[in-house]
Order: structure tokens, then C-alpha cells, then sequence
């Protein structure tokens, strides 16, 4: 029995010490609890809202929150937006995945230790290869929006829009991107021409 207990302790620290091991068990449970205890989101272009709290171990050395955190929290909250509101259901249905193909993050104001917040998660729209995301970090202290971040979520093995169709049974026009979200996507498809040229890739795209 004292050896079971041992093995068990020394995988588990073995699992947290060589992987990122709260991360891989958060991101699985956010999907299960979305899939099986929330209800469905029937508007894909509604907000949804997942809640968290500033922990120690989200601290850096000036005691806020660690800038990589935020995009670690959104990942959660992406993931358990997209599951409730069918996207992940859908890819799956058809055979495909997605991936993120960039992200860019803007703060506004520290999280500080135990503060409560949640991320305010909504689909922008999509275009032929991807769909756009934006989280808000909201503080629930005084409602203040202290970061948002913006996703492009590719999609492989079929397309956006053939995900949308799977969902509402119906060919579905995207909506009208924000014009500082096509500033973005300019901004994106410029540097990948550039860095195309300079790996002497003229002719091939990204993901």
C-alpha cells in the first residue's frame, strides 16, 4: 500500500513538474463541465462569460498577474466558449480541428492577488480559413476592462463557413468585422507575405 502511495505521489509530481500539468487538466475539465453541466449556447455570436480569480502561482515579480496568464485563461475560456456554443461538436462532426494562427493581447490594468474577474468571450466572425474571437478581462471589482485579447482560430480539414452551415442547418452570411479587427487581419497577412519573401516562400500561405 506504502509503495502504491509513493508511485502514485511521484507520477503525480512527475506529471506537474515535466508538463504544464494544471493547464492539461483544466482545459479537459472546462470542456466536460461546458458540454455536460451548461446549457447550449444557441447564438454563435453571443457572449459568454467564465469566471477566475488571481492566484499566487499567477503572479510575477512586481505582484500582478503574469502577462502569460491572461493568454493561459483565455485559452480555457475559448475552450469552453466553443464547446458550448457547438463549434467543437461541429469540427468533429466533420472530420477537422482548429488551431491557433495568432493572437494579440492589450493591457489595460493589473490584476492584482485574489481579485476576482471573468473573461467576457464572443465570436467576431470568420472569414474562408478562420474564425476571430476577442476576450475581455473584466474586473468583477469595479467592472473595469483591464485586457483584451484577439484570436485567429484557423480551421483545418474544412471551412468556417461549412462548420457555421453544419451548426445551423443553413448557409449563414459572416457579419461585418469591426474595422480595428480587419486592421488586424491587414496586419497579420503583411507579415506573413514578409516573412515569406524572406524564407524564400513567396508562394506558400500559412496556416
Amino acid at each position: 500500500m506504502l509503495e502504491l502511495l509513493v508511485a502514485s505521489l511521484s507520477l503525480a509530481l512527475a506529471f506537474f513538474a515535466l508538463l504544464d500539468g494544471w493547464y492539461l487538466v483544466r482545459v479537459p475539465c472546462a470542456v466536460l463541465r461546458a458540454r455536460l453541466l451548461q446549457p447550449r449556447v444557441r447564438d454563435l455570436l453571443a457572449e459568454q462569460r467564465y469566471a477566475g480569480r488571481v492566484l499566487p502561482s499567477d503572479l510575477d515579480l512586481l505582484l500582478h498577474m503574469n502577462n502569460a496568464r491572461y493568454l493561459r485563461e483565455a485559452d480555457v475560456a475559448r475552450a469552453a466558449h466553443l464547446t458550448r456554443c457547438g463549434v467543437l461538436g461541429a469540427l468533429r462532426d466533420l472530420n477537422a480541428h482548429t488551431v491557433l494562427a495568432a493572437s494579440c493581447a492589450r493591457y489595460r490594468r493589473s490584476l492584482r492577488l485574489f481579485e476576482p474577474f471573468e473573461v467576457h468571450t464572443r465570436l467576431q466572425g470568420w472569414d474562408d480559413r478562420a474564425f476571430y474571437l476577442e476576450a475581455r478581462f473584466v474586473s468583477l471589482r469595479d467592472g473595469f476592462v483591464c485586457a483584451l485579447l484577439r484570436f485567429r482560430q484557423h480551421v483545418l480539414g474544412t471551412s468556417p463557413d461549412r462548420v457555421v452551415q453544419h451548426l445551423c442547418k443553413r448557409r449563414v452570411e459572416p457579419p461585418e468585422l469591426p474595422e480595428d479587427l480587419k486592421h488586424w487581419i491587414s496586419y497579420n497577412e503583411t507579415s506573413s507575405q514578409l516573412l515569406r519573401a524572406e524564407s524564400g516562400l513567396s508562394d506558400r500561405k500559412d496556416q
